[in-house]
């Protein structure tokens, strides 16, 4: 037992030399310069003297380990050593070779050092960076950048086509013209797409297919027809216009392209694309891209972008069609809705007036319209009697917009059909109200005045009116004082039965009845805004019109009862005055 301690305590003995001499004494060691023990540990936790000369095998591990690949060249250039990813990367360079006889284009000694650039070698992209060590000796780093340089240009890529398609939505939503929706489709893709790019509208009139074509550096845009011969004689185009799936690239031969297809001084095409424009369940036209020769062909990426680029522009251009289509229906529509333009009988001056409610359509609910006089009857009835007289009218139908308008419009036509069979005013009016009792059409409400017009033959007009459910017509005398027509009447379309007194108005030369719509009297605006224009002002503003032609009484009373709204909300508005003339 005693000797097993004492030998225990020779080994610790030598144990702690031993340590001592590789650590250091617990107290200090000024071979060590640290201090070792429990209290005076450093971080590190010891300094391993042998650590500093360590041998060539451990140097070649680390190096080895290295994900760079590394080429330690001597002061003449020779290789001196390379590490397993420098052999991966250059198996070629091996020890005792000279490295730029090697690989020239890696191991150029002029670059400088520390600077790291790019290389291609063997189809893949290598970072190479030069590092000197003493005075003879130099190290070069290569790192496989291939994928990570690859992956950056897919996503360039990817974000230069996901902007190309923002700007064609962009320019392609900005507008309702289909030619201007065609010409920003071949700007945008030529040159991102092709060389020269065109697109061929739908065949129009005489079998005629437009395109535009557009081509960098050409600032003007080119443009024309073509028939059904030639638009056979571009390979895929006929499908396209047709409305077929597109054809891959690989499947065009472009050597069959025409010539015109091409501008002057293009030369032959390399290769071809066309695909359908789609549209509204229809083809809204063709897309045609041709590169010429040193151009790249169309991949499969490129097309599926084309693919999208084309159902973009093609739901643009058939949007704009179809808005120009339906811009033209209405336009036919509205143009039979519109005031017409007035006749002038026989010793008066008519002249008229009408403003929509709705600042952005022209049409409201208030109408007027004039029938001119027949010269006989059927009978051989002869003139001056009531069908040798004018018919004028001027009315409200309930509601606003369009659907007021056509109201309008229908009581208009119902007039003139009504006309053909009676010309009186009372007889008149009273059909009218059996018609629109009987519409489909519901709350088919209508005030008027219906009236006939005549000379009396001593250079005055005479007047038969019927008032229904309207605001009373207002007479200006040759004195200047205003008069209003007394007379009594239902609304037409709500009873079956209605009151209805006619009367007659006699105008002197000069003097003028004025026919309006509540919309006139009933407009709130003023200084408040809150305040009603009201009859009085009307009639002290017709007053003020005395010796003006009809069409400056008219225009004077428009000008005052807009200046009165001032922009602010109105009703529809309508104006008819008749003038006595005297003897022309």
């Amino acid at each position: 037992m005693t000797a097993a301690r004492s030998a225990g305590r020779g080994a610790g003995a030598a144990g702690g030399e031993a340590s001592a001499g590789l650590y250091g004494d617990a107290h200090g060691d000024a071979r060590g310069g640290l201090r070792t023990g429990v209290c005076g540990d450093p971080p590190g936790g010891f300094h391993d003297v042998a650590a500093r000369a360590p041998d060539e095998a451990l140097l070649r591990a680390v190096v080895d380990a290295c994900g760079e690949g590394v080429v330690l060249c001597d002061a003449a250039g020779t290789v001196v050593a390379r590490n397993a990813a420098a052999a991966r990367l250059l198996p070629a360079v091996l020890p005792g070779t000279e490295a730029a006889s090697t690989e020239a284009g890696l191991f150029d000694a002029g670059c400088p050092e520390g600077e790291g650039r790019e290389a291609v070698h063997g189809g893949r992209r290598l970072l190479v960076r030069r590092e000197s060590f003493g005075m003879g000796h130099r190290a070069w780093y290569l790192r496989d950048v291939t994928v990570e340089r690859d992956r950056t240009e897919a996503l360039l890529a990817e974000r230069r086509r996901t902007g190309f398609l923002l700007e064609a939505g962009r320019r392609l939503a900005s507008s309702l013209n289909p030619r201007r929706c065609a010409r920003a489709a071949v700007e945008l893709a030529s040159p991102f797409l092709a060389d020269v790019a065109m697109v061929v509208l739908p065949p129009a009139a005489r079998r005629q297919a437009p395109w535009l074509r557009s081509v960098p550096g050409r600032p003007v845009l080119q443009e024309g027809v073509i028939g059904a011969a030639e638009v056979a004689q571009v390979p895929g185009l006929t499908e396209a216009l047709a409305g077929f799936p597109p054809v891959p690239s690989r499947w065009l031969d472009p050597a069959q392209v025409p010539q015109w297809l091409l501008p002057e001084g293009f030369g032959a095409a390399a290769h071809l694309l066309v695909t359908p424009l789609p549209g509204n369940g229809v083809p809204a036209g063709a897309l045609i891209l041709a590169r010429g020769a040193g151009g790249e062909p169309f991949d499969e990426e490129t097309e599926t972008l084309v693919r999208v680029f084309a159902s973009r522009a093609g739901a643009a251009i058939s949007a704009a069609a179809l808005y120009q289509e339906q811009g033209a229906t209405n336009a036919i529509l509205t143009g039979g809705l519109l005031p017409p333009h007035l006749p002038q009988p026989p010793g008066a001056e008519l002249a008229g007036s009408l403003r929509a409610a709705l600042q952005t359509s022209l049409v409201g609910g208030d109408f007027y319209d004039v029938c001119p006089p027949e010269d006989a009857a059927p009978g051989g009835e002869p003139a001056g009697t009531a069908r040798g007289e004018a018919l004028l009218m001027l009315g409200d139908v309930c509601g606003k917009g369009p659907r007021a308008a056509v109201l309008a419009g229908q009581v208009r036509q119902s007039l003139r059909a009504l006309a053909l069979l009676e010309r009186r005013p009372g007889p008149l009016v009273e059909l009218l109200n059996r018609c629109l009792l009987a519409s489909p059409v519901p709350n088919s409400f209508v005030t008027l005045v219906l009236g006939s017009l005549a000379a009396d033959g001593g250079g005055g007009v005479r007047l038969e009116l019927a008032v229904a459910g309207h605001p009373p017509p207002l007479v200006l005398r040759a004195d200047g004082t205003v008069t209003e027509v007394v007379s009594r009447g239902s609304m037409l379309g709500a009873m079956r039965r209605i009151l209805l007194e006619p009367v007659t108005v006699q105008l002197a030369p000069g003097e003028v009845c004025l026919l309006y719509s509540d919309g006139i009297t009933e407009a709130f605006g003023g200084p408040s805004g809150r305040e009603m224009y009201g009859g009085q002002r009307l009639k002290a503003a017709l007053a003020g019109c005395a010796g003006m032609p009809a069409s400056a009484v008219v225009e004077r009373l428009e000008q005052l009862s807009t200046e009165w709204l001032a922009g602010r909300v109105q009703d529809d508005r309508a104006l008819l005055a008749v003038r006595a003339e005297g003897p022309r």
